[in-house]
């Protein structure tokens, strides 16, 4: 065995190192995505049925009490968060050859 062979097994080592964490992050992360997935289908629902819209008018109109998180109602945030998933999705399937 020479130089060159160690060198290459530690070159190596440190690939499977970098691979194997990143491959158990991102098994997590689809995970915790999955358990997401209703609340996204539900997000969607929202926005594209018009509830955002009048929940979005009635708290404009000062109906919604200002103690309440609301979030959700902000004019770009629930719209970019979704349009964030698309692009997710865009991604992995760029990632996987699809």
């Amino acid at each position: 065995m020479n130089e060159f062979n160690l060198q290459r097994i530690a070159a190596m080592e440190a690939a499977f190192d970098r691979t194997e964490a990143a491959v158990r992050a991102l098994m997590q992360a689809l995970d915790e995505y999955e358990t997401v997935k209703v609340d996204i289908d539900r997000l969607t629902d929202y926005l594209e049925s018009g509830a955002w819209r009048e929940d979005f008018e009635m708290d404009e109109a000062g109906f919604v009490p200002t103690d309440l998180k609301r979030g959700v109602l902000s004019e770009d945030a629930l719209y970019n968060l979704l349009g964030d998933i698309v692009s997710l999705h865009e991604q992995m399937q760029e990632i996987c050859g699809d």
